[in-house]
């Protein structure tokens, strides 16, 4: 199969000089899209509605913002997993400095579980994580051998998850149980071939296809359920590194991108792109917390 290679379908929604643009996500409850820049430590919102965009500064590295059940946001932070009430108060949930290790990219599970990537700043080989941590604040460790642990992500049914550690060049498939949260048989689904970059964020749509965005790769690339590769949308930067579903009917793919390292940085490095009427997203679920 051939992919279809649509790299001019991109518009800007947000033009911004993000150092480490990451983890988009739809918001369905106040209709924006929020993303955050990793190194600059600043949350942002934007309301593609209006136009209106938000920006919170927070006390140290952010590696992803997800919406909570009862309103508000949860963050995994450099130290550990923190919860910002709807007022705009501060907590942790869980407080666990790691000396050179800080939370990374984020997503929730369809039971409301948080599963929240860790990696090293110097990216030693096996110095992240990856942790399940319910509404409660419980935490089980699931992968203690991550380097750089990204892209999370499950089928429409709910009985596969996806993930990368982008060192590998993959995105894996697990099994996954969803009355127990449990994963197992590991397995890679597809492969970043050599000069084509390195897989980082990904989402699911609906017709459980895995959208995933390539660092140093300059596309976001979309891969069956078997592991094909039917899909490219080619863009004007090099750090692509995640995308989502978004907008009233999930139709419209948003992607982050970053300008760290990149000397001269291209104008749109670290702005938040989106194509609209890419596909159809899946709903995603608030953190149960």
């Amino acid at each position: 199969m051939t992919a279809t290679r649509d790299g001019a379908s991109y518009e800007v929604a947000v033009r911004a000089e993000s150092a480490l643009g990451e983890g988009p996500t739809w918001d369905p409850a106040t209709g924006r899209l929020l993303w955050i820049d990793i190194l600059n430590s600043r949350l942002n919102g934007y309301d593609p509605a209006t136009g209106r965009r938000t920006l919170r500064r927070t006390d140290q590295h952010v590696g992803a913002v997800k919406p909570r059940a009862g309103g508000g946001l949860v963050l995994n932070l450099r130290d550990g997993i923190g919860l910002l009430d709807p007022d705009g108060t501060f907590r942790w949930l869980r407080h666990e400095p790691v000396p050179g290790r800080r939370g990374n990219d984020a997503a929730v599970a369809p039971d409301g579980a948080l599963w929240a990537g860790t990696m090293r700043y110097d990216e030693a080989t096996g110095g992240g994580t990856l942790a399940r941590v319910t509404g409660d604040g419980t935490a089980e460790l699931v992968l203690d051998d991550v380097t750089v642990s990204n892209g999370t992500g499950w089928s429409p049914d709910g009985r596969r998850m996806y993930y990368i550690d982008t060192p590998t060049r993959r995105i894996d498939v697990f099994d996954h149980d969803a009355d127990t949260g449990r994963v197992t048989g590991r397995r890679p689904l597809a492969e970043v071939e050599d000069g084509a970059g390195f897989p980082d964020g990904l989402t699911v749509d609906a017709e459980g296809c895995v959208w995933v965005a390539l660092w140093d790769g300059a596309a976001v690339r979309r891969y069956t359920p078997s592991g094909a590769l039917d899909r490219v949308i080619e863009l004007p930067v090099p750090r692509v590194t995640a995308c989502a579903f978004g907008g009233p009917g999930l139709t419209d793919l948003y992607i982050t991108t970053a300008r760290v390292g990149l000397d001269p940085a291209p104008p749109l490095a670290g702005s938040l792109l989106v194509v609209p009427g890419a596909g159809e997203g899946v709903a995603q679920p608030a953190f149960a917390g």
